[in-house]
């Protein structure tokens, strides 16, 4: 038998009931899909830069992902429309940055957690 199973059923009656009630108050398929998003290498990788600094050219990230700028903006374009991500215009470039600190703060944790893991390991 598996050691990471219960080996008995033993449900917290209390316990579930009050996280299923929070549950249902959230949005976990809209969470997902910041999850979804970022589990694509280029568009984490496009995140951290954006969390190093606080905001880069779509050529300056093109250049950092080692693509086009077409392919740097397909990107760019579906992290905004999740939210993750905002934009300005300035004169014939375009600036993007993450769009606040939460997302910031997301994304530099992850590699946080992944440094640790990797020094543990």
């Amino acid at each position: 038998m598996a050691k990471d199973v219960c080996e008995i059923t033993c449900v917290d009656e209390g316990k579930v009931t009050d996280v299923k009630n929070i549950l249902e108050k959230q949005n976990p398929m809209e969470v997902a899909k910041i999850f979804k998003a970022l589990s694509d290498e280029t568009r984490i990788k496009i995140a951290y830069s954006l969390s190093i600094e606080n905001e880069l050219c779509v050529c300056d990230i093109a250049n950092i992902i080692g693509s086009s700028t077409a392919t740097a903006s397909h990107h760019l374009r579906l992290l905004k429309n999740i939210g993750l991500a905002k934009y300005r215009k300035e004169g014939k470039l375009v600036y993007y940055s993450l769009d606040d600190n939460h997302v910031k703060e997301l994304i530099q944790i992850a590699f946080a957690h992944q440094k640790e893991v990797e020094e543990i390991g």
